[in-house]
């Protein structure tokens, strides 16, 4: 009995806490031992938390800080909130010649874009599974259990197509546009049990800059980072941050109903236009392909 207790305990999610600032102190909302295996409506705890400032026609965008273990003790979220029925989304590439690699940035989002984020994974200088671009397929499907596709249809919806049901649309019209990505942090609400337990394929103990795609279940889109928060700010770009239940959790709590991964650490980069501003978070690496979000 005591071999089957230390095998599970083995098992189990590492020990962690999130908490939220107030204004007026920390108040912890996520602990590791009591993570839930689904999440329902947004956790007024955290998504209450948030300092959400409408900027266009169905565009939102906030911030709230966070603190966790270790290296996570000070981390910035920062989220942008999307009606799909308000604004269009457009996948763009940029590749250096002659270096073998992707050189698209947040920098490189066309005037006029209202937000745009680094998209998908990659593999060496390739965007990892399946690319589709005006319609057009450039990269064939990748495998994996938790990689998942995100479809835009010529309509504007958000279509969410795991891998082994990605064969059935592939070459039909209507996908305007589609990126692969993993690991799946949320599938209706439900985290994956490779995120609820060790050895089952997924790093539960790694700390890094995060970057996530989701959707809510009234079809608003959230676009997420987060960044160190240590030093005023201004030393934001070091990788420090969530591990992926973690990250898991915030999607959940911030009401998403699905939520992948997007490339993090050094990767992640986020835009948003507020007013005649434009906020840009950077990257340290240039990726091959980011996902632009403009108006009607």
């Amino acid at each position: 009995m005591r071999a089957l207790a230390a095998g599970l305990a083995l098992l189990a999610l590492p020990g962690s806490s999130l908490a939220v600032w107030t204004g007026r102190g920390w108040e912890e909302w996520w602990r590791s031992e009591q993570a839930p295996a689904a999440w329902g409506a947004a956790l007024p705890a955290l998504a209450g938390r948030v300092s959400w400032r409408r900027v266009a026609p169905g565009v939102e965008w906030g911030e709230a800080r966070l603190s966790g273990p270790g290296v996570a003790r000070r981390v910035r979220l920062v989220v942008v909130r999307l009606d799909p029925a308000r604004v269009g989304f457009k996948l763009d590439t940029a590749f250096a010649e002659g270096r073998g690699r992707g050189a698209w940035t947040v920098d490189r989002a066309p005037e006029g874009a209202l937000a745009a984020i680094n998209a998908g994974q990659f593999s060496g200088a390739e965007p990892w599974g399946w690319l589709v671009l005006g319609g057009r397929e450039y990269r064939r499907p990748g495998t994996g259990p938790l990689s998942v596709a995100i479809a835009f249809d010529t309509a504007g919806a958000v279509r969410w197509i795991p891998a082994d049901s990605i064969k059935g649309v592939r070459g039909r019209p209507g996908v305007a546009a589609a990126f692969q990505s993993y690991p799946l942090l949320l599938a209706g609400g439900v985290v994956p049990e490779a995120l609820r337990q060790e050895g089952l394929g997924v790093d539960l103990r790694h700390r890094d800059a995060r970057a996530a795609f989701g959707q809510a279940p009234d079809g608003r889109v959230l676009l997420t980072i987060t960044r160190f928060d240590g030093a005023g700010g201004v030393l934001d770009f070091v990788p420090f941050g969530l591990t992926v239940p973690e990250m898991a959790a915030v999607m959940g709590a911030l009401g998403a109903r699905d939520a992948v991964m997007l490339d993090g650490g050094i990767s992640s980069q986020l835009l948003v236009r507020d007013g005649t501003r434009v906020k840009r978070w950077r990257g340290l690496r240039e990726v091959p392909v980011g996902l632009v979000v403009r108006g009607r």
